[in-house]
């Protein structure tokens, strides 16, 4: 099975892979850019995807959701993976030495409070933290450090110079993953992903949300998505679990009574949550 990451080889988003495929044996298709996944998915390239979607610092990452609504891909599972953020160099290098700090724009915001008390560390954006790491090694970059993770510092032969920088401990990323055919199973699925865009009318929101309501559909996420052919107009990104699966289908009947668009992103199982272990154990 090929699966499209965005990112290299010790990724997070290929440690997600992994984790969700139970280290089977899959080939990885690596991706520049999220644009690029959605795209080898669509021609073929690719049987699967796997996605960032947000994190527990920064949020949704607001251009992928415009990702779901422009590519023919469905949402076919998720896992939330922890993340944690070392800073790794060429062996022999020290914290003082370093002037150039290297990683993707979200594990450099992810790392901020680290960088700030480090005022002579430079952070540079790259496209994904593992290679920054493989960057280093391969061109032998001194005084520049990488923010990736541990796996990447084995792979490429990096010392850990600081350990789990990131601002929060409990930094967790939920990951997608992408299929290009929609799963029908909606007798074993509990959680879906929808967008739908209202028509302006007073209390439209309130009253979709009235329907989850009714039907005790737990909403979970609610985002709003701009409309780029519609200027100052939005759509509503939504991510719903249930019980009973008759209750989500009732109220996507409802809900296309009052939408003027309703899109049906995905029906999958839900990911264990890490808030759900810490309030089992609390």
């Amino acid at each position: 099975m090929k699966i499209a990451i965005q990112g290299g080889q010790a990724s997070f988003h290929h440690m997600a892979a992994r984790q969700y495929f139970n280290d089977s044996d899959i080939g990885i298709i690596e991706c520049p850019t999220f644009r690029k996944l959605c795209n080898t998915l669509r021609d073929g390239s690719a049987d699967l995807a796997v996605m960032a979607i947000e994190n527990t610092l920064v949020g949704s990452i607001l251009p992928n959701y415009h990702l779901l609504q422009t590519f023919p891909v469905h949402i076919i599972g998720e896992i939330y993976l922890h993340i944690e953020q070392n800073l790794m160099a060429l062996p022999g290098q020290s914290l003082e030495g370093i002037r150039c700090v290297r990683s993707h724009p979200m594990a450099l915001l992810q790392c901020s409070d680290f960088l700030e008390q480090h005022p002579g560390m430079l952070g540079e954006e790259t496209a994904d933290t593992a290679e920054s790491a493989r960057e280093i090694r391969e061109r032998g970059l001194n005084g520049v450090a990488a923010i990736a993770g541990r796996l990447a510092a084995e792979l490429y032969g990096l010392e850990i110079l600081a350990e789990r920088i990131e601002n929060l401990k409990h930094n967790y990323t939920r990951f997608l993953i992408l299929s290009p055919t929609p799963n029908h199973d909606l007798i074993s699925a509990n959680k879906a992903s929808v967008n739908f865009h209202l028509r302006h009318q007073v209390g439209a929101l309130a009253d979709a949300l009235n329907i989850f309501r009714d039907h005790e559909i737990n909403l979970t996420l609610i985002q709003s998505i701009a409309l780029p052919t519609r200027p100052h107009e939005y759509a509503f990104h939504a991510d719903l679990e249930w019980e009973q699966p008759a209750r989500f289908e009732q109220a996507m009947q409802q809900i296309r009574t009052i939408s003027a668009d309703l899109q049906i992103l995905g029906i999958y199982q839900k990911g264990e949550r890490p808030y759900d272990r810490y309030s089992q154990s609390a």
